[in-house]
Parts: structure tokens; sequence; C-alpha cells
């Protein structure tokens, strides 16, 4: 049966883009012919995905990638199928084996073998998404093509199984004063009190910021032992543009570098291991933030059409297209402003020898010589990781067309306070 599948599978793999759908019915129909042979059809089915799994995470790409491409190009059932596969080829790998990221992915993709015995698992999954044999022969192979057609892409991380990349996370817990900024963030979220939720976000931002200084103080001790590592976050339509500018006005602030990738839905952000979670928690609350200050209730551009006050459109201004992109570039602009400052506010303070704890309370140190080198030599190491990983890379503008979108924007911006939400921009 074995031989069955990767005759299915092959042919809809290779066929070109005006001959898929014939060779899709042909190799579905092949496969689902048979009710009695469908148990050892979905064993051959789970060793062909698993085979393929391999050579993607060989190929660079990591378990949210996979997930992200099939939720950009396919349906709802081909990303359920997606998840199990992945969760059937992570069989292989025992926990210890695999870097704290991978985890962190694999739990929010909630990555269970639910199914009984893998000769199982196709009945078991067609009967939980009332689906017919023929139907889900059809998702698999369309599946299994999208996965094969992925091209190998700039590592992030060690595969499953391989050696730990020095300053890669592999097999380390939360820092405490990750912790700490966690919990701020959170208190911050569930109060009814803005004054509140702005104190306790600004002492979160003051406390990412001295993370990093404390952790590039102890890398100078052991310069050997740290080195750049990289995530990758999904930036989607719509407004991939100003997104993107979003994260990287967070990550410039945090001593990282962003590099996106179009095609894809993401970008691969570049820096030391605790930047990379700062920049990770900032962006997703910002991106938050911004959807709520969007809407017409922000706003206040609420007009209709044929109204003494000047609406424009059949639809709100503040709904047009040219308004949000506006509105979020303007956004990312202020808040690179904003950041810039908070980092070289701390920067200094700390270079002076203040030090702020983790319970947000300040001491006078003695002012550490080698701070600012040691800054300065991650900055440049950061930028050397990323011209080895991305020896060719372009620059791309980002139009701006509505001067009240840019207005609003921006004072947006202004209001802004770090709390960790997660959400996405209305189209």
């Amino acid at each position: 049966m074995d031989g069955l599948v990767e005759q299915a599978a092959h042919q809809v793999i290779g066929a070109p883009e005006e001959e898929l759908d014939l060779a899709l019915d042909t190799g579905a129909s092949l496969l689902a012919a048979s009710a009695e042979q469908w148990p050892e059809v979905s064993r051959a089915v789970l060793v062909f995905a698993e085979r393929t799994v391999a050579r993607a995470w060989a190929g660079g790409w990591r378990p949210a990638d996979l997930a992200r491409v099939v939720r950009r190009r396919l349906g709802p059932v081909h990303q359920a199928l997606a998840v199990d596969l992945v969760a059937a080829e992570g069989r292989r790998h025992p926990a210890a084996t695999l870097d704290r990221r991978w985890q962190e992915q694999l739990h929010e993709l909630s990555t269970e073998v639910w199914w009984e015995g893998d000769d199982r698992f196709l009945a078991d999954f067609a009967q939980r998404h009332r689906l017919d044999r023929f139907a889900l022969a059809t998702a698999v192979l369309e599946l299994l093509r999208t996965w094969s057609h992925l091209p190998p892409i700039a590592p992030v991380g060690p595969v499953p199984g391989a050696a730990p990349q020095r300053g890669a996370g592999a097999g380390r817990g939360e820092s405490r004063m990750l912790s700490r900024i966690r919990a701020l963030l959170a208190k911050a979220e569930s109060t009814e009190y803005p004054e509140e939720a702005e104190a306790l976000t600004a002492k979160a931002q003051q406390l990412m910021a001295q993370h990093s200084i404390d952790e590039a103080l102890l890398a100078a001790a052991r310069p050997a032992e740290d080195a750049p590592a990289a995530l990758r976050i999904g930036v989607d339509n719509p407004y991939e543009g100003p997104k993107t500018m979003l994260l990287d006005a967070v990550a410039a602030a945090n001593r990282c570098r962003v590099v996106w990738a179009k095609e894809f839905g993401f970008c691969t952000v570049v820096g030391f291991d605790p930047d990379l979670d700062s920049v990770e928690l900032l962006y997703t609350s910002l991106l938050v933030q911004a959807t709520s200050a969007m809407q017409p209730r922000q706003t206040g551009r609420s007009r209709h059409p044929g109204t003494a006050d000047g609406g424009r459109h059949p639809e709100s201004a503040s709904r047009t297209k040219s308004f949000r992109q506006s509105f979020l570039v303007a956004y990312a602009a202020r808040i690179r402003e904003r950041l810039t400052a908070a980092t070289e506010q701390t920067t200094s303070d700390a270079a002076a020898g203040r030090h702020l704890r983790e319970d947000g309370s300040c001491e006078q140190l003695v002012p550490d010589e080698r701070l600012l080198p040691a800054l300065a030599a991650r900055e440049e190491a950061v930028d050397d990781t990323v011209g080895r990983m991305f020896p060719k890379l372009t620059s791309q503008r980002v139009r701006v067309s509505d001067g009240e979108g840019w207005a609003a924007g921006r004072a947006a911006a202004d209001r802004a306070s770090l709390h960790g939400r997660a959400g996405a921009i209305p189209r």
C-alpha cells in the first residue's frame, strides 16, 4: 500500500498547474477506491507525510511555518490535517530534543496524537470532519503537494534532535525578569483604570530594556557562549506592509533586525534571545492597540456620504483602505520614535550606574565601562548574522495616501500602552 500512496502523491506533486485537477481526481480515486484497503492507506499516508514533514524541517521550516502556509493557501480541513500530520511526525522526537520555541509552537497549534492507531487515522479524521473518503484523499494530496513545493529557507533554530544552537534558548525556561514583565502586562490588561494600566505597562517597558542590558553585561564575560538567534513572526494581509513596519520599529528599539518574506507571510527577526522575547511581546500588544484605535469611535471619523460635514464614500471614511494604510504607517513611525527614545534613556541611565531591579525599584551602582562596548558588539553581531542568513536583501516602500489617517495614527501611537492581547487588523 505504500507504493499506492507514493504513486498518487508523486503524480499530484509533479503535476503542472494546468493538469492538477485531473491528477488530484485520479490520485484521490486511487486512494479512496476500496473501503477494505482504507486502513492500509491510512498507515501509508502517515508514513509518507512523516517523510514530507521531516524534509521540511531539514529545509528550515518549523511547525508554525507549515501551519501558516496551509492557512494562507488551503482551507480549514487542510489546516486540521496539517496539525495532525505534524503531531504524527513529532512522535519521533522526545520533548527534551526540541528547543524552547519549537515546543511553544507545538503547544500553540495544540498538536496531539488523538487517534487510537495509524490504521484508524483517516477513518477517524473523516468522521470528525464529516468527509467521505474521496474528499479526504483529495485534501491529503493537496496538502502534500503544498508542503513538497516549499523551497529551503534560512533556519532559525536547530531541527529536532540536533544540538541546541548557542543563543537559541534551547531547553531554557523563561527568565524571572520576563515572567515579571508578563505579570505586569497581564495586570495592565485586566485593570479598568487607564492610569494604572499606563503605569504598569511603562514599568514593563523599563524592565524589558533593563533585562536586555543585564544580559549584554553577562554575555560580555562569556562571549563564546552567546550568539544571535532568530524567530519568525507571522505578518498576514490586510496591510502587511505597515504591520511589518511596526514590527521593524519594535525590533530596532530592541537591537534586533527584521527580514520580511512577503510570499510566505512571515518576518524573520534576528537578535539575542532575550530581545527576541521582548519583540514578540511588544509587537503583539501594539498591533492590538492599533486595531482598537482605528475603530470609528476612536478616530471620530464615522460620517456618511451626503452629510453637510463632508462624508466621502458610501462607507465610513475610517473604514477605507487608504485611511487604514496611512493610519498604520503613521502609527508605526511614531511608535519607532517612542521606543527608540525609551531605549536610549534606559541605556543612558544604565551607563551612569542606575539599575532597575525586578521589583521596579532603582539602585545606584558603579558605572560599568563594559556596557556601551558590549551593546555595540551585540548590534554588530546581529548585523553579521543577518548578512550570513540573507546575503541578498532589498528594501520596500509603503505609500501614504490619506493625511487624516496619518494624523490619527500618530495620535493613537502617542496614546498606546503596551498591554499584551491577541487580535487582528479588521478589513
